[in-house]
């Protein structure tokens, strides 16, 4: 598929989400967290675009505002061709099938006073999309499709294990039909031994059905091996956006090459350079000025603190926002293949 002549299946356009937060007297002014702070992106149809970052970065709050549970402060978010930004009633109500969210804690998504038929039937009931009977046998080709028989139908949430209540939460959602996935963390509430089985079953899905996924999550492995873009975020900001292999194999901003470094190898016996960063990401509500990851980049110039650099593009479809990007040498982009080959 051609990434720059196709249209894309989602575009964000300069999107921005401030929250205010409470005052210290009555006196004084309200304090802005800037959570979403002027974020740009698509997904091409079929693919998956994996968003990476640290805790607090503001991933969550973008997910949420894509499916309008927040609203922007301000940006456009396009879907399918259509603004959506803002839209309500019916017209949301239809679009919204086209988009399902699955969460963190499968056990915290399902109701345990529900049996999984009824969690399954309630979302298609409530958009009328058929007759009790024709909704159970939606119900149960879901099941089939995530590999469930239809006796689960019966079971409450904690008859399941975590896996299998994943993969209910997947049938949920595909019983809808969706063109868009928003997976917010979905294999770090999983057994270590039980992630790769959800990872290859969100990979099957996506091939068999041409699903569209934004795949947010911390592990690194995991983003790499299911996304085919990857862009990391920092303090409500995209810092770098590129094809998976060329984050892991070419990253030009300092904090991507921190977060790569800092994934651990499978054979300890190999060694290799390892990034640290410098102290706690500054408060989202007092950022410094000039560029946000100044204060813990080894690498800070004058103007990194006086001048916040634009996303631009580094080479290709590579963006990467850092004033220093063209000088890393290519000497920490061939220990970083390395690294990752060996995997």
């Amino acid at each position: 598929m051609d990434e720059h002549h196709s249209q894309p299946l989602l575009e964000v356009k300069d999107l921005y989400r401030y929250f205010e937060v409470g005052r210290s007297l009555p006196w004084s002014r309200f304090s802005l967290v800037k959570a979403v702070n002027g974020v740009s992106f698509s997904i091409q149809k079929g693919q998956t675009l994996g968003l990476v970052g640290e805790s607090g970065c503001g991933k969550s709050t973008l997910a949420r505002l894509v499916l309008q549970i927040l609203e922007p402060t301000s940006g456009r978010i396009i879907f399918e061709g259509q603004d959506i930004t803002g839209i309500k009633g019916k017209d949301w109500s239809h679009m919204r099938l086209r988009m399902q969210m699955i969460f963190q804690d499968p056990l915290g998504s399902l109701d345990p006073r529900m049996t999984i038929g009824q969690q399954l039937v309630e979302p298609l009931k409530a958009h009328g999309l058929g007759t009790d009977k024709r909704l159970r046998d939606q119900a149960e080709s879901a099941l089939a499709q995530v590999g469930l028989r239809s006796d689960s139908l019966e079971k409450y949430p904690h008859q399941l294990s975590g896996g299998m209540r994943q993969r209910v939460v997947a049938a949920r959602a595909l019983a809808l039909s969706p063109s868009l996935l928003i997976c917010d963390e979905p294999v770090s509430a999983l057994d270590v031994s039980i992630q790769a089985q959800a990872v290859n079953l969100l990979q099957d899905l996506q091939r068999d059905h041409g699903l569209t996924y934004l795949f947010i999550s911390h592990d690194l492995r995991v983003v790499r091996h299911i996304s085919h873009r990857v862009a990391i975020m920092y303090l409500g900001r995209l810092v770098e956006i590129a094809p998976a292999e060329t984050i892991f194999s070419a990253a030009r901003h300092p904090y991507t090459r921190a977060l790569i470094s800092a994934v651990p190898l499978p054979d300890p016996a190999n060694s290799r350079s390892r990034e640290f960063l410098q102290g706690e990401p500054p408060s989202p509500i007092d950022k410094p000025p000039g560029c946000a990851f100044h204060p813990r980049c080894r690498f800070s110039q004058p103007l990194c603190r006086r001048e916040e650099p634009e996303l631009e593009t580094i080479a290709g479809n590579h963006l990467a926002a850092c004033h220093l990007a063209e000088q890393f040498d290519s000497q920490a982009r061939e220990d970083y293949a390395r690294h990752f080959a060996s995997r």
